[in-house]
């Protein structure tokens, strides 16, 4: 059962599943479903480790246009459907398997926009307000009755990642100053806000950690060009100082059917992009938006142990500084 959800933590290898017709549990007008309850326990994938520090994670884009019984699109998740649900579980939890190691895991269910939201700038914005909304208030849901005032690690992937961000600057002092770091994996970061400080190496706390993944700088998708932050996570350096990583190139095939590929990874500081050399893998195009040199579907299995340490590290780098 692990192997089956760590092979399915890839957008493409789960959008089908989102296309198919569902029940709604109970729609507000024809186009958005009841919001979730954060008080009721199936609108949470949660681990609890009894660790000292946790991970809040959001997900990624894990849901398709689909057709309603009244015939009409719908154009976000409903979080109360098992069909729906499938893929976002499976999300939750192959990146707590993969990276979150000892630490307590949270990640809420939301009603994520579709990936047909992401084909322009302006369907984007437009529907982004009502995840972002979910999520804002399971955040706050969590601080207030899940965290323990615990340390935590913020990270969000993809359209979990540009919701990260806005939660990042909405987030009062005293709680940035429990935040381990931020991991804003597969976005262009542009913004600037004290709370937004850049990752220079691989155990500063307080930071935010951003890099994408490309063949080349001719590959980046819209709205992805440039970051004003970006950190290379094999080596953790913000120059370009080249770093190997052998590693298989497909979640979507098990690991034993795999050669690893042995790839080199640069960032072009300039672009704030990380280049990658010596990819095999052809089954990473994402659907409708995906373009080929585009590794934006890898972002997590690619360096998935390397993640995972550096976690870790910063975690007990945060927690060995409160301890003094």
């Amino acid at each position: 059962m692990k192997e089956f959800f760590l092979r399915v933590l890839s957008i493409a290898s789960v959008i089908t599943v989102a296309w198919t017709a569902c029940q709604p549990r109970k729609a507000v007008g024809t186009t958005v479903h009841e919001e979730p309850d954060y008080q009721d326990s199936t609108q949470w994938y949660v681990t609890d480790k009894r660790a000292a520090a946790d991970v809040f994670y959001i997900l990624s884009t894990e849901t398709g246009d689909y057709k309603q019984p009244d015939g009409k699109t719908c154009h976000y998740a409903d979080t109360y459907s098992d069909s729906l649900r499938a893929p976002l579980y499976a999300e939750m939890h192959g990146v707590d398997s993969l990276v979150s190691g000892r630490l307590n895991f949270y990640a809420p269910y939301y009603r994520q926009c579709s990936l047909q939201s992401f084909e322009s700038d302006s369907l984007k914005d437009a529907r982004m307000l009502l995840p972002l909304g979910d999520v804002r208030r399971a955040f706050r849901y969590y601080l207030q009755h899940l965290n323990g005032h615990r340390p935590f690690i913020l990270a969000g992937y993809s359209q979990g990642a540009f919701i990260m961000m806005e939660l990042l600057k909405e987030m009062d002092e005293e709680t940035y100053q429990r935040m381990i770091a931020a991991y804003a994996i597969g976005i262009a970061v542009r913004d600037s806000h004290p709370h937004i400080v850049a990752a220079k190496r691989a155990d500063d706390t307080g930071v935010t950690i951003c890099y994408n993944s490309v063949r080349d700088t001719t590959c980046t998708l819209p709205g992805w060009e440039k970051s004003r932050l970006a950190i290379n996570p094999v080596n953790w350096r913000t120059d370009s100082t080249t770093a190997l990583l052998i590693t298989e190139p497909s979640p979507l095939l098990p690991v034993a059917e795999q050669q690893k590929d042995t790839m080199t990874i640069r960032l072009d500081t300039a672009a704030g992009l990380l280049i990658v050399e010596g990819f095999t893998a052809q089954d990473y195009v994402l659907p409708l938006i995906g373009k080929e040199g585009n590794y934006h579907s890898r972002e997590i299995w690619l360096y998935r142990d390397y993640l995972r340490e550096n976690i870790a590290l910063r975690a007990a780098a945060f927690l060995e500084h409160c301890a003094k």
